[in-house]
């Protein structure tokens, strides 16, 4: 399953341990020296736990650095682990196998009389992933001898984060580096208080699904246009509507122009960097006009202590792209050399079957006039 090989590429890093044991060697020769002077100070404060953020908490201790990471959730690994890329996983997973016993199996000669669906068996088989995988970065912490604070994490000086606690108490953690990776969180939508994926594993189930997309394309920006429509196609054949060119303003239960009734509305229409109530405009990092913190080649924001990576900054909101970012962050922070082609980002729709591109599509070349296609 997906979801495993997620997990067991980052015991060691995937970037390997030869690597790190290479690039520490040559950190030693150079006689680099990033370590805290004082044995209650730390090197490193990595704000968020997920992808981007334990990833590059892990490589950072591996490279020598005294670090620390806060998290505010209950459990490590952030929206990618908890509700995001490995739950979502899980279902498309099972639903598969679900869609494949219901209408597959008779025409390959396997009878599966009496086949139902148990949905809270397979909610629950995905909760049990999910707290595998979460309770495995704890013990990467602890094999890797990173320190974990439970908290909200703002920063309250150059070399300062505060840790606060649900009931109030705070701890206050004095760092030579601070790294956010607080990644995003989902854009609110008017009157209610995760896409074409999610659309694909309730159909599978039985569910009838509409998508509204404000795009005249499904599959979001960047993907090839002629892909995108012979995807619709094929969903459209497992039974999935769309709405292109169409705007949500609002939901209600009436609705006066075009109503669609419908037992659960599953939102999916981004989202939005989570920056705010971290303490960086009193600090003085700067944030362009979508909220994204502002970094040079580093990671390194307007304040030459503070670094960010992830969906905190600009760039595809994509958890490889935020692991990425952070072992080439903290790489930077003890001397090596930073680099990172984001046109080799790929991007991909866990539907089935499964799209992914890479690069630049053809409309967008046509558009910069990069060379004539025809």
């Amino acid at each position: 399953m997906q979801a495993a090989g997620f997990c067991a590429k980052f015991n060691p890093l995937y970037r390997g341990s030869l690597v790190s044991h290479k690039y520490l060697s040559v950190l030693k020769s150079l006689q680099i020296r990033t370590f805290a002077s004082d044995s209650s100070e730390y090197d490193l404060v990595v704000i968020g736990s997920g992808p981007g953020g334990y990833v590059a908490a892990i490589k950072a201790s591996q490279l020598g650095l005294k670090t620390a990471c806060v998290e505010k959730n209950e459990t490590l690994g952030g929206t990618c682990l908890n509700v995001g890329c490995i739950p979502s996983k899980a279902l498309l997973h099972n639903s598969h196998l679900y869609h494949v016993a219901m209408h597959d199996m008779k025409n390959r000669g396997i009878d599966c009389d009496g086949v139902k669906l148990n949905l809270s068996k397979m909610m629950e088989q995905k909760t049990t992933a999910v707290k595998s995988l979460t309770s495995g970065i704890a013990h990467l912490f602890k094999q890797n001898k990173v320190t974990h604070f439970r908290g909200h994490g703002k920063v309250t000086g150059k070399n300062q984060v505060t840790s606060i606690k649900e009931d109030g108490s705070t701890d206050v953690i004095q760092t030579k580096n601070i790294l956010i990776a607080t990644g995003s969180e989902v854009t609110p939508f008017p009157g209610i208080e995760v896409d074409e994926k999610q659309g694909s594993v309730w159909s599978r189930l039985g569910t009838e699904v509409t998508a509204v997309e404000f795009l005249s394309n499904i599959g979001g920006v960047g993907i090839d246009l002629e892909t995108a429509k012979n995807f619709q196609r094929i969903l459209t054949k497992q039974g999935l509507k769309f709405k292109l060119d169409t705007k949500v303003t609002a939901a209600n239960r009436s609705g006066d122009k075009i109503s669609l009734e419908c037992d659960v509305l599953l939102v999916c229409v981004g989202r939005r960097p989570y920056t705010t109530n971290l303490g960086l405009e009193e600090i003085g990092v700067k944030k362009d006009d979508r909220g994204r913190i502002v970094v040079n080649e580093r990671f390194q924001s307007s304040v030459p202590s503070i670094y960010a990576i992830g969906d905190c900054i600009p760039g595809p909101m994509l958890a490889h792209k935020a692991e990425d970012e952070g072992i080439l962050c903290v790489e930077g922070i003890t001397g090596g050399a930073v680099h990172i082609d984001y046109n080799c980002v790929p991007s991909v729709i866990y539907t089935h079957p499964e799209v992914s591109w890479i690069g630049k599509s053809e409309e967008q070349l046509k558009k910069r006039k990069v060379f004539n296609i025809k």
